[in-house]
């Protein structure tokens, strides 16, 4: 089984002042760079970081080991930058991302999030790439739904035809019952909606 990390970066922010694709972490780590490392060290072969709003500063951050693309409507929710993602993987360059089985999503503000998490999540499906193109899976952290989320191939497209607005992924994981795999013990589920002076030292208060 091959899998390809989705990480969604192109919202504004409003609530915590800038877009979080550019939010950095106290050792001044961009947020973009711990996305990928996780989903790297979790078992994806590759990653795809969905930016948009403030893209051309955002990419700058992009660690080498990921490809960025950017979702021209961001602004119209977190349904596009989905979309997006899901539509570079699909049609990525032969031997890349195009070649996976599943994309693991996440998202940019889950700074927390470790790699067990997305290793639970992968290994929860079917090992067989068959199996796998088909599977639905999720994260749930104190029984309630988190990142990261795994899409077998077979759901890329349905996926994206059914998501709108801000309206992510989970009524269709739920109307296609996707697997809750607990990662309660792990932490690191929770996305940061303020920022801080701790965080972003060049930004004060």
């Amino acid at each position: 089984m091959r899998g390809v990390g989705v990480v969604l970066a192109g919202g504004a922010g409003t609530r915590f002042g800038m877009p979080k694709a550019l939010a950095r972490a106290g050792d001044g780590t961009p947020w973009l760079e711990l996305a990928c490392r996780a989903l790297l060290d979790g078992g994806c072969q590759d990653v795809v970081v969905v930016l948009g709003a403030r893209a051309d500063e955002a990419r700058e951050l992009v660690p080498a080991t990921a490809t960025a693309v950017v979702a021209v409507d961001w602004a119209s929710g977190i349904a596009a930058s989905l979309r997006a993602g899901l539509a570079a993987v699909a049609s990525a360059p032969a031997g890349g991302a195009s070649g996976a089985d599943v994309a693991v999503v996440s998202l940019v503000d889950l700074p927390g999030l470790r790699a067990d998490a997305v290793r639970r999540v992968l290994a929860a499906v079917s090992g067989e790439p068959d199996a796998a193109r088909h599977a639905l899976a999720r994260a749930v952290y104190g029984g309630e739904p988190g990142h990261p989320v795994l899409v077998g191939r077979a759901h890329w497209r349905p996926l994206a035809d059914a998501v709108r607005g801000d309206t992510g992924a989970g009524p269709y994981l739920r109307a296609h019952a996707a697997v809750a795999v607990d990662c309660t013990d792990l932490g690191g589920g929770d996305d940061v909606d303020r920022a801080g002076p701790a965080r972003f030292p060049d930004q004060g208060e």
